[in-house]
């Protein structure tokens, strides 16, 4: 007897694409001036936020774009709907990056050893108009209730560091001429790059390989199901995420005797109730009792 489940479990994402839509402009206008000021004084780190920045930008508008398409129900051609689409913007978004960043140390080792002029006092304006523009943007976002937008608020938060270290890095090298340290912060922004979206890259693929979510144990969901009356045994449990959010299981439930309806019913809710607080929002509940054989119970 199989059993098919689907419900929210809390997520009801109003994603706030409007804070998203402000976010992302705000961020787009300034990453074409980032663009613009770091070639024109010269500086690495300016270029180097400029791809911070860009890879934001490009992380927002492919949330925004794909968070919507993700949102339309299953049809035929995809029986699980579209929410794995909105992996698709972070995969995309991460490989931009790293190829971003690797160009970028590429650029700032050989500056590092022969270091160039810069143009310290207007790197020092572009600093303030960046702490004040990424500022404006987690401001906004911060207003926001959904999980999406106090992520990408967490996220432009750190552009808010970054910028007010090269910040006091242009001060620096306004005050006592170390221009060394333009291509020491750009390195810095670079690494920190390339690391967040190697994280991000083997987040995604561990989604598409249909890994087990970090925030459910198989076994804890084991040990919690046989607990309930009336189960014997729990096998063929397989349990991963569309998204990253939205985490489906299918199971099969071991019983001990042979039931009535009713009291198929009962372990059917009580099993459904443990998954649910096992964060799981979709399952698919097969029972039957150890009289039946199960080619699928190593599986």
């Amino acid at each position: 007897m199989s059993h098919h489940h689907d419900h929210s479990h809390g997520h009801h994402h109003h994603h706030g694409s409007e804070n998203i839509k402000v976010a992302f402009f705000l961020n787009l206008f300034f990453t074409i001036i980032e663009i613009a000021g770091g070639f024109f004084t010269n500086s690495v780190a300016i270029l180097s936020d400029a791809l911070h920045d860009f890879g934001d930008t490009l992380s927002l508008g492919l949330a925004w774009y794909f968070q919507n398409y993700s949102q339309k129900g299953r049809d035929k051609k995809f029986s699980y709907g579209y929410k794995r689409f909105s992996l698709l913007g972070a995969i995309i978004n991460s490989i931009v990056l790293f190829i971003g960043s690797i160009f970028i140390i590429s650029e700032a080792i050989p500056r590092l050893l022969n270091p160039e002029p810069i143009l310290a006092k207007e790197m020092i304006w572009i600093a303030i108009l960046g702490v004040i523009i990424n500022g404006a943007a987690v401001v906004k976002l911060k207003k926001g209730t959904s999980l999406n937008e106090k992520a990408i608020a967490l996220h432009l938060l750190e552009d808010v560091l970054g910028w007010v270290a090269v910040l006091i890095g242009s001060i620096l090298m306004y005050f006592f001429g170390w221009i060394w340290l333009d291509s020491v912060l750009s390195l810095a922004i670079a690494v920190f790059i390339l690391v967040n979206a190697y994280k991000g890259i083997a987040m995604s693929l561990k989604i598409v390989m249909q890994g087990t979510p970090s925030n459910v144990s198989t076994e804890k969901i084991k040990e919690e199901l046989e607990k309930v009356g009336g189960v014997d045994s729990i096998h063929d449990l397989h349990v991963w995420t569309m998204d990253g959010e939205y985490v489906v299981a299918t199971l099969h439930v071991i019983s001990s005797e042979n039931l009535r309806i009713n009291e198929l019913q009962r372990i059917r809710d009580q099993v459904r109730a443990v998954l649910e607080r096992e964060y799981i929002d979709h399952s698919t509940i097969e029972i039957h009792t150890k009289e039946n054989d199960c080619l699928l119970e190593d599986c």
